[in-house]
């Protein structure tokens, strides 16, 4: 089994952020595959699904933590605990400032570059998991960080938002099919299925400041 988390903070006030992007990743996946209704459990909504890859059937937990991003760890280590699930078989799905708007990196283990919820889930169940890194763009300047991700999209993002998000959802056969270049394949596909979005800082300036 495969627990699938995508990060954000709960409220239709942050329904928008460019933080949430991880929910928005959730609520594509469960839209267009086999999963069930949405559930209250583990400080978190979930639903339970099946994907279908080259080496079978896989059952997948999708989970967005309602604890507020920064205590995303406590629900994240509920449900694994409660499924068995070793942390090599989650996947995080978040928001990245290092990575252009509509870019996407895969990555096993690491550190969290001040990502709370990143931080939050070290914590609870160390650092050997797999990073679903989902583009942001950076506003340029440290103290403009919380502001940014605080903020919602732009109109401007939506075109590239909703392609990210639909190819992360439809090519997870890949990523969860167990192959020693799965994280690459899975990578590879996502963006020719959503090719990211030529930006420049200026652009990203004009939406910081708009």
């Amino acid at each position: 089994m495969y627990l699938i988390v995508g990060l954000g903070n709960p409220g239709s006030q942050y329904a928008k952020n460019r933080h949430n992007i991880g929910f928005m990743m959730i609520d594509e996946l469960i839209r267009g595959a086999a999963f069930g209704p949405e559930k209250k459990n583990f400080d978190g909504i979930t639903s339970d699904g099946q994907i279908e890859t080259a080496k079978g059937v896989e059952k997948v937990l999708a989970l967005k933590p309602q604890t507020f991003m920064n205590l995303s760890g406590n629900s994240v280590q509920k449900a694994m605990q409660f499924y068995k699930i070793k942390p090599e078989r989650v996947i995080v799905f978040h928001d990245e400032l290092d990575l252009a708007p509509g870019r996407l990196r895969i990555k096993m283990g690491g550190g969290h570059a001040g990502h709370n919820g990143l931080r939050s889930i070290m914590a609870a169940i160390g650092p050997n998991f797999v990073r679903g890194r989902m583009g942001i763009g950076h506003p340029g300047a440290k103290e403009a960080v919380l502001g940014w991700v605080l903020g919602d999209f732009a109109k401007a993002d939506q075109a590239w938002l909703d392609a990210l998000n639909g190819a992360c959802a439809r090519a997870l056969p890949l990523l969860l099919s167990g192959a020693p270049d799965a994280a690459e394949r899975y990578q590879g596909e996502v963006m020719r299925l959503a090719p990211a979005p030529k930006f420049d800082m200026r652009q990203l300036n004009n939406q910081k400041d708009g």
